[in-house]
């Protein structure tokens, strides 16, 4: 799937461009609608308000990355405005921006001003946001609910007059919350529910209070530093527990000079402090302190003078405590240089001590000699299993090794497997995965040893890797065979435990319909693991996956079938698909819940409970939309009118060609969900899928 990149300038650009660096859009609502994932959208400065042409609330889709400026935090590049979304979790509320699941928000000032306005809205969703600032936003900056688990990383927070607060979790949420400054704020960070995010390296400066903890809370702190808070550094209330440190982890957070209290522990549980910068008289509540300080390796100077801030410090460190890696004379380590095969080697050779595997060879090449300076690891490597060399008897020592061939390298080594192939469609770019790689790579990141930097759902396999990214990988190998304790990342790839693992959808063109809907709990296999993709649905099946996909309320009386007893497992669904508009029974007062769907059914009912228009109020003809299917002939006449609004509203998914509908074809389970995950991207509710399957909206 190839990356594109879309430009928006809301000075110079004109919605009926074409989204080029050449023609960019004016709005950046013009360019979400326009993009198929994945797609980078490129924002110049400027203001994107609703007076500019902008439709608020704005969602970005998953794969998709808004990207302003980073180095300086969006300075210029300011998105403002308010709209209504419907949260599953709290009812309307006032938002900017709604991100996706893999979608980012990089580089731009964000700003709501209306009543109890929050900048960037996450339900149960898993983006990115990073490198931003957050500036009058009147209640928060960003809100996560439901099962969210985002990274927000490197943000700015400003309340000032506004009294907002920075960042609020609630809920399920989780995630990754490092590197932000919040300030003059009403809460910098406030964790509530059920919520248990990761809390790291940020500064919380200036708000009413720096960190409030509530409800049953159980956020992880470490190495923030909370100071000069107007009221308090950090308040816990009722049963909130969060995790400040312990004997093997110490927390390394700075909690000083804030005017009333440093930390306020009103929760009924004692707080265990551990490794913190703490003054006991600065603290009201039930605190213990079982140890008085921070160890020295938590806050020592860096050992390398080009380390201090990178993303991969905390790798190279620890490797370097374990003596498996070292810099240069000069006290650099310089990270992003390559890294050639001869020196990987080295590094295995020192990491790892395991048997010899079977069949691995004496770990002679033609271009290693006896005095080569590294000539024992790279026999010590490859009997481990982890490298080998080429037919040619050669190794190639100095030849750069690339990011495919390292993580190869340690799953062939480690002797890992088991991955599940469907954890590559996290990847916006696994099409440059080889065939023969996808097991090795499925394995990788199911064990948790990928790490990717700056877009952590970007792999970029075939790139050379460079020392700071050889550094993680090593560290995550050690980490999965026990070797090493975690570190938090926020470029960790973290498999989803609940991406669904079909065992006959690998190579099947619904595959990415299904896991979509899968992954969002809408559509469920068998027991013994299959999906049964090209099986019929029967009438009875489709009204349950209309029930739990759409939800529909009643728009006409319900009407009772006399083949659907009250006591049939799905009489409850098919009342409620037909009291939507989805579905209607026979003139003998049947429904016959058995008979299979058609494709023609697919579509009718579709277009009837969506209530999607007819095309000539859009200055077509059903005629004209109908000439591109070469077995039009067959449609039924009743069903034209239907089958053309569903063509222009993109609904009409036909394998293998486009040009045939098939309308009299029995619908497959797989035909059935990519018919209604189309319908939820007409709707707004989905990112699109890029399939070739799908007929295009144009009239031929």
């Amino acid at each position: 799937m190839v990356q594109t990149t879309l430009y928006v300038n809301p000075a110079a650009g004109n919605d009926s461009g074409s989204g080029h660096s050449s023609s960019p859009f004016k709005t950046l609502t013009k360019a979400l609608q326009s993009v198929t994932a994945p797609t980078t959208i490129r924002l110049a400065p400027g203001t994107y308000q609703a007076a500019g042409g902008e439709k608020f609330p704005l969602v970005i889709p998953s794969g998709v990355i808004v990207v302003g400026q980073e180095a300086n935090k969006g300075k210029g590049i300011v998105i403002v405005g308010s709209g209504t979304y419907a949260s599953p979790s709290f009812g309307d509320q006032n938002i900017t921006l709604r991100l996706n699941s893999y979608a980012q928000l990089r580089g731009v000032t964000l700003s709501n001003q209306a009543k109890n306005g929050t900048g960037v809205w996450i339900e149960s969703a898993q983006p990115i946001i990073a490198n931003n600032t957050f500036t009058h936003c009147t209640r928060e900056g960003v809100f996560v609910t439901g099962t969210g688990k985002p990274m927000i990383l490197d943000n700015v927070f400003i309340g000032k007059d506004y009294g907002g607060s920075g960042i609020f979790l609630v809920r399920n949420a989780k995630g990754e919350v490092r590197r932000n400054l919040c300030q003059t704020s009403g809460y910098g960070i406030a964790v509530t529910d059920w919520a248990a995010p990761l809390i790291s390296d940020n500064k919380l400066v200036g708000n009413s209070a720096g960190i409030s903890l509530s409800l049953q809370a159980r956020a992880v702190l470490r190495r923030n530093l909370i100071e000069r808070n107007t009221n308090v550094g950090m308040i816990l209330t009722d049963d909130a527990q969060p995790d400040f440190g312990n004997s093997q982890d110490p927390a390394g957070n700075i909690v000083r000079r804030n005017r009333k209290l440093d930390l306020k522990n009103d929760s009924g549980t004692q707080l265990v402090s551990v490794g913190n910068q703490l003054n006991p008289a600065r603290v009201s509540g039930a605190v213990s302190f079982p140890y008085s300080k921070v160890p020295a390796t938590l806050i020592g100077p860096n050992q390398f003078s080009d380390l201090g801030g990178h993303w991969a410090e905390a790798f190279v460190q620890k490797l370097v405590q374990k003596g498996l890696i070292r810099g240069f004379p000069d006290g650099t380590f310089r990270p992003e240089d390559k890294l050639n095969r001869a020196q990987y080697a080295a590094i295995i050779a020192k990491s790892f001590d395991l048997p010899r595997q079977v069949g691995t060879g004496a770990g002679v090449f033609s271009d290693v000699p006896g005095g080569f300076w590294a000539a024992e690891a790279i026999r010590t490597a490859a009997s481990m299993g982890f490298i080998s060399g080429f037919p040619d008897r050669t190794f190639r020592p100095q030849q750069n090794l690339t990011r495919l061939q390292a993580l190869m390298s340690l799953v062939s080594g480690l002797g890992l497997n088991g991955g599940n192939p469907n954890l590559l469609r996290f990847y916006s770019d696994r099409a440059q995965i080889p065939s023969y790689a996808t097991e090795a790579l499925a394995t990788a990141t199911q064990k948790e040893l990928v790490v990717n930097y700056p877009q952590v759902n970007q792999l970029n396999p075939m790139l050379p890797i460079t020392r700071a990214e050889i550094a993680s990988l090593i560290y995550q190998a050690l980490v999965a065979t026990e070797k090493a304790e975690t570190i938090a990342s926020a470029y960790i790839v973290k498999p989803d435990p609940d991406l669904p693992s079909f065992s006959d959808i690998q190579q099947h063109w619904a595959a990415d319909f299904v896991a979509s809907l899968s992954s969002q709990e809408l559509v469920s296999g068998f027991t013994d693991g299959s999906f049964k993709p090209d099986t019929p649905m029967n009438r009875a099946q489709y009204a349950a996956l209309i029930v739990k996909v759409f939800n529909p309320n009643a728009r006409r009386p319900a009407k009772q079938f006399i083949d659907v007893p009250s006591n049939f497992w799905a009489s409850t669904v098919i009342s409620q698909a037909y009291r939507g508009g989805f579905l209607s029974g026979f003139p003998d007062q049947t429904f016959r819940p058995q008979q299979r769907l058609r494709r023609i059914n697919l579509i009718t009912s579709l277009v009837s409970g969506l209530s999607l228009p007819r095309v000539e109020k859009q200055g077509l003809t059903t005629k004209e939309v109908l000439a591109k299917y070469e077995d039009r002939d067959k449609i039924p006449e009743y069903a034209q009118a239907a089958v053309a609004a569903a063509t222009i509203a993109g609904l009409i998914v036909s394998y293998p060609e486009t040009k045939l509908l098939q309308p009299i074809k029995e619908a497959t389970r797989a035909e059935a969900t990519a018919f209604v995950y189309q319908a939820l991207v007409n709707k707004g509710h989905v990112s699109a899928i890029d399939s070739a399957y799908i007929v295009s909206t144009t009239p031929s």
